[in-house]
């Protein structure tokens, strides 16, 4: 019989994000785990909010995560199948009536202590160790949304400074993006890993550890973290319900394309 209680880290890092969306917010997801709990707050947490992607696709529904921002697994459950540039206009249209009722998924492969992300290189950017994809949508996301981080806690990504900055955090404090003319009232709120929730100093912008995981310890946040962190307000989370673990498992993600489900010892 399938165990729904011995859920992993990847798994807690969906639902947590899940948590985060409430009811009447506009979430731009993509691919891989930010849309894995997106699913998960649609059907339970907040039924309500409404799912874009930028490839046009609005108040999305996919009843099975899709591989990509184009899959016919979005198109199939959307609202309106826009062009691109309808996506962007829309997006920043939300920022020049300054509503606060869109949030924006990213990720990247190093962040630092202000939120700052980078997705296109590893090393010197003419001479890189490795060349990624870049920011595809999320430099304009970060700029004009306020953001929600998912990224794997390792002490080669959360750095002091990033190799890059491909989309923008708090850049170096509370008035880093007013001095580069990005607009001040937007910015990274929460950073989603597999270890825990870390949260931006409201006076200084700097980030902190608000929560961790059964399975994970705040020694364990700082042992991975390339930069001092405070971790003196975590708190630790809630294990999470295991219908929302079944629900991952068999309607969400069943082929286990983004998460692998454990595979039970032998006795």
């Amino acid at each position: 019989m399938a165990d729904y209680t011995n859920y992993t880290n990847k798994e807690m890092q969906a639902i947590t994000l899940a948590k985060m969306l409430h009811d009447g917010q506009i979430a731009i997801v993509g691919t891989g785990l930010p849309l894995i709990g997106a699913s998960v707050a649609k059907r339970v947490y907040a039924p309500n909010c409404n799912l874009v992607v930028e490839s046009g696709l609005m108040d999305c529904s996919p009843i099975e995560v899709p591989r990509s921002v184009g899959d016919l697994r979005f198109m199939a459950h959307c609202g309106v199948q826009w062009p691109n540039i309808r996506f962007i206009g829309f997006e920043t249209n939300e920022w020049l009536h300054d509503s606060d009722r869109m949030i924006g998924f990213i990720g990247g492969a190093q962040i630092d202590p202000y939120g700052n992300v980078n997705s296109t290189c590893i090393g010197e950017y003419n001479h890189p160790k490795t060349r990624f994809t870049g920011s595809g949508g999320a430099n304009a996301i970060a700029t004009f949304t306020n953001t929600v981080i998912m990224i794997q806690h390792e002490k080669r990504r959360f750095m002091q400074k990033i190799d890059y900055v491909t989309s923008p955090g708090w850049i170096d404090g509370p008035d880093g993006r007013a001095k580069l003319g990005l607009p001040a009232n937007r910015g990274p709120q929460a950073v989603v890993t597999d270890l825990g929730v870390m949260k931006f100093d409201e006076k200084t912008k700097r980030m902190y550890l608000a929560g961790y995981y059964e399975s994970s310890s705040p020694e364990e946040v700082i042992e991975n973290t390339g930069f001092d962190i405070d971790v003196s307000r975590a708190v630790k989370l809630d294990a999470p319900d295991p219908e929302v673990i079944k629900m991952i498992r068999e309607e969400i993600d069943p082929d286990q394309v983004f998460i692998k489900v454990p595979v039970p010892e032998a006795k």
